[in-house]
């Protein structure tokens, strides 16, 4: 580790200083690198928050000192969390939104309206632009559901613009979902209790994504990526509902999300699957933990466990993947070669299931 920080300049220094828990003070402290000349001598004491000498100081670090004291209106490069404890004016804070990178940019429209920002047309398209240029999205490797959050945690009086930008770019991003390969059938639990958020309820970090959302994120997504994918919403029963695979994800997302209520039945969607004799590659449930029963409560398994037999016998190499978003100790359908349980979400479920 002391070799490591011998090797970086000292602009990689100082963006290295944007971390904590622990902080790069915290790691020189601990690991005690011998400086090889002056510069980096001075810039470890800075860091650390001993006396240093200016002059010593890598050229990084004296822009940055000399900024925070007023003394230029030139907004160095460094990492913008060295930046939002300083007193900025709104070009300041145009300026870091100018330099910012894409992820930073999507999780800081809030930050950025409350001072100022997007109250200046020019700025507005700028960060619309940058939001949904394609190449960007794809270097990022972003996924569906960081656009939805994102979409869903902006202010209300976030500029039309920037909304409709956020929308464009979870469009692309798709391109960064694994495909399906197979007949799929997306089973979103659209129950009253699917209403909640998918943190539960935690003072002040309580998500504004519910379970719903997320519900309704997979099939939209998964509608988009494989012409072959079925979505049937359930609750008690099956729900009735007509999705057009042109239509954007987030108006699907949004479709799906509208339902909302009533009880859970999981397997009231494979039930009618069997119904119709239906054939199919891969099942996909999406659920919260108010729908999952312990599989030991009958002998012969959960109502759903018997639905799935019967889709077996027809669909020999079929595979089913429940995705319990907020996950306890009981399940549907237990683990087996062409079963899995997937606890919680992120954008790495897709990619899981890809693999599955």
């Amino acid at each position: 580790v002391a070799d490591w920080l011998n090797g970086k300049t000292s602009g990689q220094l100082l963006a290295a200083m944007g971390g904590n828990d622990p902080s790069l003070s915290d790691i020189i402290k601990m690991v005690h690198p011998k400086p090889s000349d002056l510069t980096t001598t001075a810039n470890y004491a800075y860091i650390i928050g001993k006396d240093y000498n200016f002059e010593a100081l890598g050229s990084s670090f004296q822009k940055y000192e000399t900024y925070k004291k007023g003394e230029t209106e030139e907004v160095p490069d460094v990492p913008f969390q060295l930046l939002t404890s300083l007193e900025l004016d709104t070009e300041a804070w145009k300026a870091i939104a100018k330099s910012a990178g894409w992820h930073m940019l999507r999780m800081n429209l809030n930050t950025f309206k409350r001072h100022g920002v997007l109250d200046d047309p020019e700025m507005i398209s700028f960060i619309a632009n940058r939001l949904r240029d394609a190449e960007a999205i794809r270097k990022s490797r972003v996924f569906p559901y960081q656009l939805l959050a994102a979409y869903l945690n902006i202010d209300d009086d976030i500029p039309l613009a920037i909304k409709n930008a956020l929308q464009d770019a979870l469009e692309i991003s798709l391109e960064n979902v694994p495909k399906i390969e197979g007949k799929v059938y997306v089973l979103p639990d659209v129950s009253g209790s699917m209403s909640s958020a998918v943190t539960g309820e935690r003072k002040g970090s309580t998500s504004k994504v519910r379970c719903i959302d997320v519900a309704a994120l997979v099939a939209a997504a998964l509608l988009r990526t494989n012409e072959e994918t079925e979505v049937i919403p359930f609750e008690d029963r099956v729900v009735r509902i007509n999705l057009n695979t042109r239509d954007s994800v987030m108006t699907n997302t949004q479709k799906l999300a509208s339902i909302g209520g009533g009880g859970t039945n999981c397997s009231a969607p494979l039930a009618l699957l069997n119904q119709k004799n239906a054939k199919g590659d891969l099942i996909i449930y999406v659920s919260d933990n108010e729908s999952w029963v312990d599989t030991g409560y009958r002998r012969e398994g959960t109502a759903t466990m018997q639905e799935w037999h019967f889709f077996k016998k027809r669909n020999p190499n079929a595979g089913m993947v429940c995705i319990d978003i907020q996950p306890h100790s009981s399940t549907q359908a237990p683990e087996s070669k062409d079963i899995i349980n997937i606890g919680g979400f992120s954008d790495l479920v897709f990619e899981l299931i890809a693999a599955f």
